[in-house]
């Protein structure tokens, strides 16, 4: 399905980002690291496109986390250092598929077992502030 940038519906994306990230922190401290990162993701990945939306060249936007962010980035010098921080994220855990899938680490683990040692709530406050800052943008325009 092809999305049609428009401010309210860049507006209806980060709503959803931000019930993510409320699903994500109901999960802190509850033995399932990946589904914190997995909603951590998720509603990265809807602010993203929220900001995307608000663009006329949606269409040429790049696919991958840190690529829109990229993306952004040139087109708004107002979001510098986006991209830093969604790399930070990224390299934290924040992935669609190695959260949930056994194949994406070695023989026996899961992904469960695979981010025992991650700070669920330091990777979640940097997710709000990136979430904040493109609430912030789709708010200018």
């Amino acid at each position: 399905m092809a999305l049609t940038p428009s401010i309210p519906e860049a507006r209806r994306w980060l709503r959803q980002a931000e019930s993510d990230l409320q699903a994500a922190h109901n999960d802190i401290r509850c033995c399932c690291p990946n589904w914190v990162l997995f909603k951590g993701h998720q509603a990265l990945e809807k602010a993203l496109v929220a900001a995307v939306l608000c663009r006329g060249e949606a269409s040429e936007a790049p696919m991958g986390l840190v690529a829109l962010a990229r993306w952004l980035e040139a087109l708004e010098p107002k979001l510098g250092g986006l991209a830093e921080e969604v790399e930070w994220l990224c390299g934290c855990g924040l992935d669609g598929k190695a959260t949930q899938y056994p194949s994406y680490h070695p023989f026996p683990i899961t992904p469960k077992e695979a981010f025992h040692s991650l700070d669920e709530e330091e990777v979640l406050r940097r997710v709000q502030g990136v979430l904040g800052r493109l609430r912030d943008h789709v708010g200018r325009l």
